[in-house]
């Protein structure tokens, strides 16, 4: 069964891509400030997938020019949560458990974060009422590099009433 977002990014995905993916981005970053104040966009989103992007611009760089660690993190944070958030059930609230990044190069311009859950952590969502699992997201620079490894442990509870 779909949630509350899963419903509304299939409503918006039907529209054109210039559109929808506006939409989302505007959406998020109201919903989620540090977003939206950071400029992360929605390249992508669907219940197979989550992409988002950075720009390199002055607000979120560093002393050296590329985007600041904080920023890099940022990205891949909102892809592997949006990925979660589209499967997680709307009785159950999404939590952020652990983070492990290594920064392994320098980043060139804008990073790209894509991210997705397999079928088993689709199940294990539906299934338990609680748990946690590892949502590995692959982030990739303008020189097609991957300046870091970033996995992160999502934990999801139920709501409190």
């Amino acid at each position: 069964m779909k949630n509350q977002l899963a419903k509304v990014v299939d409503k918006l995905n039907k529209k054109p891509s210039w559109f929808r993916y506006r939409l989302l981005s505007l959406v998020l970053g109201k919903t989620v400030k540090f977003v939206g104040t950071a400029g992360v966009k929605c390249i992508d989103l669907s219940s197979d997938r989550s992409i988002f992007m950075i720009k390199n611009k002055s607000k979120v760089r560093n002393h050296i020019g590329t985007l600041h660690a904080a920023a890099s993190m940022l990205v891949a944070e909102t892809a592997t949560g949006m990925a979660l958030g589209m499967h997680v059930p709307d009785n159950k609230i999404p939590v952020l458990k652990n983070v492990t990044i290594d920064y392994v190069k320098r980043s060139t311009g804008s990073l790209r974060a894509e991210a997705s859950l397999t079928e088993e952590q689709k199940t294990l969502l539906h299934s338990d009422d609680r748990g946690s699992f590892i949502v590995k997201c692959e982030v990739i620079d303008e020189a097609n590099i991957e300046p870091i490894i970033a996995n992160f442990e999502w934990a999801w509870t139920p709501k409190r009433k």
